[in-house]
């Protein structure tokens, strides 16, 4: 009789704590699922490894089907790799890389080097899904991608919108940062971002050069196979879409078809860091070559090739090239590129295939964008690039 007692007074207290829920607040149940961490990290799920996966958990919209949606940054994947010369299977790059990206925001999300957190900012920061991409013409996919790029790229942002920004007729535009994908995408990337700025300035960092002749690099059988994972620069810089004298690569350290590779990549437009200058010059001597050819006034494009980094370190790519850099060593530099004004940037070559089960590589990947992330955050919008001068539009 007295278990009996005991047992309904614990119902009715049960009932009653149930009862005094805020409902609309939390909704059923999700005091059992998520809680207010102390500090600044704001709501988080207590198992990372759960749920749908997006770029470090972010929002998830697919924007390319909703044109009312704003934001400040976002993510969009490119799954193409029928531009790649050796090991395919960079389409499945952006899934694993949101799979890699998983535990970003584990405890927060707060950069320290960096002091900022992209995760809990004035940005409204979005994953926006993937483009569709054919992966049978690839003409029309590289046309997919500019096109689907842009119709991001061109919308009104969620912050200062209304101000002055560097972008052709003084607008203001979000920022996007793309997955790929192989490094054929850069090119209809490149033309979207012409479109809305212009000429631009890039920062490539990559094992190998991708500046290559169609002739020398593949030998140009026709017009679709001329545009490639290793010419698309070259292409690039034939359109106008380089400012000129003002491009750079990082951690080159490819075989070459001989010395006027190195003649042509400069007819490009681009000067050279290798990735043994590192041994030499340091991470410091590395990121002061790259601001002394970029400067920090002009709006800059990143691509980064996840090959750049030793397969020590991300062995799941296409075109694998010993002798490259460490993680920690990428991130100091591109660390020390947070006074540059990034307008947007890719990842690309990441091939989950080839991965170890730790996931190395998609780890290594989502990392890296997690810096340049934090950089777009730190800098703040775009307008910021005009000053606080001028009028609004």
């Amino acid at each position: 009789m007295l278990q009996k007692t005991i047992l309904g007074l614990s119902c009715a207290a049960a009932a009653i704590a149930h009862g005094s829920h805020d409902q609309k607040n939390l909704g059923p149940h999700q005091q059992l699922w998520y809680n207010n961490l102390p500090g600044d990290g704001g709501k988080q799920a207590d198992s990372v490894f759960s749920g749908i996966s997006t770029f470090g958990r972010l929002p998830y919209q697919p924007c390319l089907e909703m044109p009312e949606v704003d934001y400040d940054i976002a993510f969009i994947g490119a799954p193409f790799d029928t531009g790649t010369s050796y090991r395919p299977g960079a389409r499945f790059g952006p899934s694993g890389i949101r799979q890699g990206s998983r535990r970003l925001n584990l405890y927060g999300g707060y950069n320290v080097p960096l002091a900022t957190n992209p995760f809990n900012s004035w940005a409204k920061v979005l994953d926006c899904g993937d483009i569709p991409v054919t992966s049978y013409d690839n003409a029309f996919a590289l046309q997919q991608i500019e096109e689907g790029h842009f119709n991001l790229l061109s919308r009104t942002p969620n912050t200062d919108g209304d101000k002055r920004g560097p972008a052709i007729k003084g607008k203001t535009l979000p920022r996007l940062i793309t997955l790929g994908g192989d490094h054929t995408i850069t090119l209809p990337l490149l033309r979207s971002i012409n479109r809305a700025y212009g000429p631009v300035t890039v920062i490539h960092f990559d094992s190998h050069l991708d500046t290559w002749k169609p002739k020398v690099f593949g030998g140009s059988p026709s017009e679709a196979a001329a545009i490639n994972h290793g010419t698309y620069f070259y292409h690039a810089s034939m359109e106008g879409l380089l400012k000129n004298d003002t491009n750079i690569h990082a951690g080159i350290r490819t075989t070459l078809s001989g010395p006027s590779d190195y003649d042509n990549d400069g007819y490009c437009g681009f000067e050279i860091v290798e990735a043994r200058e590192i041994d030499t010059i340091g991470t410091e001597g590395i990121i002061k070559r790259i601001l002394n050819r970029v400067g920090t006034t002009n709006p800059v494009y990143l691509s980064i090739d996840i090959d750049t980094l030793d397969p020590a370190f991300a062995p799941a790519t296409g075109t694998p090239e010993t002798g490259g850099w460490s993680t920690r060593e990428l991130r100091t530099i591109l660390r020390g590129l947070e006074d540059l004004n990034l307008i947007a940037a890719d990842i690309v070559e990441v091939a989950p295939a080839y991965d170890t089960n730790a996931e190395h590589t998609t780890m290594a990947a989502a990392d890296v964008l997690y810096e340049v992330m934090s950089i777009m955050v730190k800098k703040g919008p775009l307008s910021n690039m005009i000053g606080s001068g001028e009028d609004e539009l």
